[in-house]
This record gives structure tokens, sequence and C-alpha cells, in this order.
């Protein structure tokens, strides 16, 4: 099975047929999709501007895709390093036990559904990467009362959300499943309830 980077050449090879090349790209989703694969698909094709249906996209357009791609695949990675980093020091300085924000990361090793967003029309409108760095700022901060990625505290309880946790506060300004460890525990009571958060 291809690993990313080897279907990231595919995808920027001209020898290759455009189906293939195109092909690839989905492919890479199926090692790095911060939204899920049909949303981040989504994302990709509206921000680069062609069609999620397109089967001959131009190929530049696809390579900027995958640039995009790869910036954030670069965010989450470093990410990946320094909680790796962490944990260890944390482990030798005789903290065995994982707080909420290592039971979230766990469920979202290696960046698949990061920033989940059931429903892949809705989703960010900023690159990737951006979005990254501002859910991993909110990871890094105390926890509060707002989507750390567009700030609204619009947020409302799902259920039977198609990933793992398969219920949690959603965002209804961006779509995405707020990672638990960066809400308030009042947040999440009033996610729970249906109340809109709204600010004082």
């Amino acid at each position: 099975m291809a690993g990313f980077r080897s279907l990231a050449r595919q995808v920027r090879d001209p020898r290759c047929d455009l189906a293939l090349r195109r092909y690839s790209l989905r492919k890479c989703l199926e090692r790095f999709a911060p939204y899920g694969h049909r949303a981040t698909w989504d994302h990709l094709c509206s921000r680069a501007g062609f069609g999620p249906e397109d089967r001959s996209p131009d190929p530049v357009r696809l390579v900027a895709a995958l640039e995009e791609l790869e910036e954030a695949r670069t965010v989450w990675l470093a990410y990946e390093v320094e909680f790796a980093e962490r944990r260890k020091k944390e482990k030798h300085d005789g903290l065995r036990r994982p707080g909420s924000v290592d039971d979230w990361h766990r469920l979202t090793w290696g960046g698949f559904g990061v920033a989940w967003c059931d429903d892949p029309r809705v989703h960010p409108r900023e690159p990737l990467a951006e979005v990254l760095r501002r859910l991993i700022s909110g990871l890094e901060h105390e926890p509060g009362a707002c989507c750390p990625v567009c700030g609204t505290e619009r947020l409302i309880w799902k259920y039977d959300l198609d990933h793992e946790p398969s219920s949690g506060p959603v965002c209804t300004h961006c779509g995405i499943l707020v990672p638990r460890p960066v809400l308030k525990p009042e947040a999440l009571a009033d996610a729970r309830r249906g109340r809109l958060l709204v600010s004082a």
C-alpha cells in the first residue's frame, strides 16, 4: 500500500495519467484527512477551484490542493512529535495517567478526523494548516467556551456522528466536532442541553 509521500509524487508527476493523479490525491486522504475523507475532499476542491466530481481537473489545481494538504499535514505531524515528547517526559516524571487531551488525541492519531465535519459540505473555509494551528492552540491552552477554529460560542450537542466519539459538541458556524478538552464543563453542559451559547 502506497504511503502519503509516494501518492503525492504521483499527483505531481506530469507523466501520470490525469485520472491516476486525481485518484492519488483522493488516496492521500486515506492517510490524512482532518475533516474526514468526504469533507476534506470537498474543502480541497472548493479551495483549489475544481468540482468534487470533476474527473479531469486542471493538473495545476490538483497540485494546489495537494500543497494545501501537505502544509496541513506538516503542521499536524509536528504537533504529534511534540505530543509524544511531552508524554514521554510526563511518564519519566511519574505522570502515568493520561489526561483528557491524551484520550482525545488517541482517537485522532495520524490526523484523521482531528477537526471532524459530519456534514461534508459544512467545514471551515480557511486553509487547512491555519485551522489545525488554531485547533492545536486551543488544545494547548486552558479550556474555554468557544470553538477554537472560528471563535463562535454557538455549539450544539449532536448524536449519531459518523465518527468516534459518535456524539459531541458541534460548532454551528464552521461545522467541526469541537474536541471536548478545549471546552469548559459549563460549555459542554450548555451544548448538551441544546442551548446555543451567546457571548456576554
